[in-house]
């Protein structure tokens, strides 16, 4: 089916830089789409050339009331339309707006981000678990920037577990303060992206904003307020259970974390990892998983998390048991399930031992 439709002011924006943006359009709904001398001409079958039809008539009604497409928010916009057949151009454009994320338009970029947000709203904890790069804690902090400015909540809290990568800090000098924000450096981040640095300052003083180590927040009941746990991969069991369990009164949590990257010492089990294990069934807790194709950074870090993930699954199938001979099974047991030898080998971790990436 082929259809032609007339040319709208500014198409050159929604084509994209280097038409990069229709590109997507046509990769994701499977039609081809060019420019003429007076019309545009979309190919394709009938259902996919009627979406893309759509995303022009929603572009040319959204400029038309005024709309303003932020730089890279259309591509954005484009990647969910492309994986997402529900979604349309103006109701994407429309959520963005209807959500105040201080001086900052916060589009989601995957349609992962936009499940991750959907959930936020409606679900009073949501676990955002996925590697780096995905969103996962900007994407939570802006939507308790929304919810502050909306008067939904009176305060906003972070917490985030005390744990060095792999390496060790030391005693660090000055106030509780001054020795946990060095751990809370990326919400800090998110947080003079999105509001004025006088906004932040003025809130942090007025504790409207407050940092919370996690070791310090048992015994509290946190009503009217939106938790944020970052880096809950390296809370121990002990820690996650009080933290989920600090929830008061119209309050939201969002715990996020990276299972692929648990720098906990001593082979402890993380407890976000259990807690995943023991909440799945729970009424009114949502889990958003995030991969690969949803980080938004540089797009090198795609590739590297891919090969990483790669590499796992390459040792993995290297240290599958051998095949059992002389009465004994490839996982160390006699036929009769007896355990033959609990030692690990000078090469192998002990059993539950995690090696961060």
């Amino acid at each position: 089916m082929k259809k032609n439709i007339d040319i709208i002011p500014n198409v050159e924006t929604l084509f994209g830089t280097r038409d990069e943006n229709l590109r997507i359009l046509e990769d994701g709904l499977n039609v081809n789409i060019d420019l003429r001398a007076n019309s545009i001409e979309i190919e394709g079958a009938a259902a996919d050339v009627k979406r893309a039809e759509q995303v022009f008539a929603d572009f040319e009604q959204l400029q038309n009331s005024g709309h303003s497409f932020h730089n890279g928010d259309l591509g954005s916009m484009m990647r969910v339309l492309a994986t997402d057949p529900t979604a349309t151009l103006r109701g994407l454009a429309e959520a963005g707006r209807q959500r105040s994320f201080g001086k900052r338009t916060v589009q989601p970029k995957s349609i992962n981000q936009r499940r991750y947000l959907d959930a936020i709203e409606n679900n009073d904890m949501v676990f955002g678990v996925g590697p780096a790069g995905t969103g996962k804690t900007y994407l939570a902090v802006a939507m308790a920037i929304s919810a502050l400015s909306a008067k939904r909540v009176n305060r906003i809290i972070l917490a985030r577990p005390a744990v060095e990568a792999g390496e060790r800090l030391g005693f660090l000098p000055g106030t509780l303060q001054e020795k946990v924000d060095p751990y809370l450096r990326p919400l800090y981040d998110a947080l003079y992206d999105m509001l004025e640095p006088e906004k932040v300052d003025r809130y942090l003083e007025k504790n409207i904003i407050e940092i919370a180590p996690i070791a310090f927040m048992r015994g509290r009941t946190l009503n009217d307020s939106f938790i944020i746990l970052d880096e809950a991969q390296n809370t121990t069991p002990e820690q996650m259970k009080m933290f989920v369990t600090r929830m008061g009164f119209n309050s939201k949590a969002v715990i996020t974390g990276d299972i692929t990257q648990i720098d906990l010492p001593n082979s402890k089990r993380s407890g976000m990892l259990e807690a995943i294990d023991i909440l799945h069934k729970v009424n009114g807790i949502a889990f958003v998983n995030f991969d690969e194709s949803d980080v938004v950074r540089h797009h090198l870090v795609q590739r590297i998390i891919r090969a990483y993930d790669e590499h796992k699954q390459r040792v993995e199938t290297a240290q599958l048991p051998f095949p059992a001979e002389n009465g004994k099974s490839g996982n160390g047991k006699s036929k009769d399930g007896v355990v033959l030898s609990a030692e690990p080998s000078a090469n192998e971790p002990e059993t539950g031992q995690h090696v961060a990436d």
